[in-house]
C-alpha cells in the first residue's frame, strides 16, 4: 500500500470560463468537462443538493491535473484575504493510491474524520474517491483508478 503521486489540485472559482481561459494561457489543455450532481457528490464533499461544473486541465505530458470547480448550488462565499500570499488554506489535494478501501479502513482505524465511504465517480474511468480531514481541518482526497 503506497501513495503513487499527486492526482490533482482543485480550485473553486465563480467564473469557470474565465478561469479556464487563464490556465489555457499558461499552457494547460482541457482534459474533461463535467457537471456534478447526485448523492455520490453530496456524500463525497459533505454538502446537500450539490450542482457544480468542473473542467479538468493538464499540461501535456504531466501527471498532475488542475480541476477548476464552480458550485452553482450551494454557492460559496468569497473571502477577500484568500488571494493574499500568506493566507492559510486551500481546497484540497488528491493523492493517487492503490487499495483505496484499505486506505479508508486504515484512516478510520486511526480516528481520521472521513466525509464518506469510498465513492465511485460515475462515467469517469471507474474512478473511486473519498475525502477526509487532515491536520487543522484541511481537506484531502484519495483517488484510485482501475489498473
Amino acid at each position: 500500500m503506497k501513495i503513487n503521486f499527486i492526482d490533482h489540485v482543485n480550485i473553486v472559482v465563480f467564473d469557470l470560463e474565465s478561469a479556464t481561459k487563464f490556465f489555457e494561457q499558461l499552457g494547460f489543455v482541457v482534459k474533461a468537462k463535467r457537471e456534478l450532481e447526485g448523492s455520490w457528490i453530496d456524500k463525497t464533499v459533505g454538502l446537500d443538493d450539490v450542482h457544480a461544473r468542473f473542467v479538468a486541465m493538464e499540461i501535456p505530458g504531466a501527471q498532475t491535473i488542475i480541476e477548476l470547480l464552480s458550485y452553482d448550488k450551494p454557492v460559496g462565499d468569497v473571502e477577500d484575504s484568500i488571494s493574499m500570499p500568506n493566507q492559510i488554506g486551500y481546497r484540497h489535494i488528491a493523492f493517487n493510491v492503490d487499495s483505496i478501501e484499505k486506505w479508508h479502513k486504515k484512516l478510520v482505524t486511526l480516528g481520521v474524520e472521513c466525509f464518506s465511504e469510498v465513492q465511485e465517480v460515475p462515467n469517469y474511468r471507474d474512478k473511486k474517491i473519498f475525502y477526509f480531514k487532515g491536520p487543522e481541518g484541511i481537506i484531502l482526497e484519495l483517488a484510485e483508478y482501475p489498473a
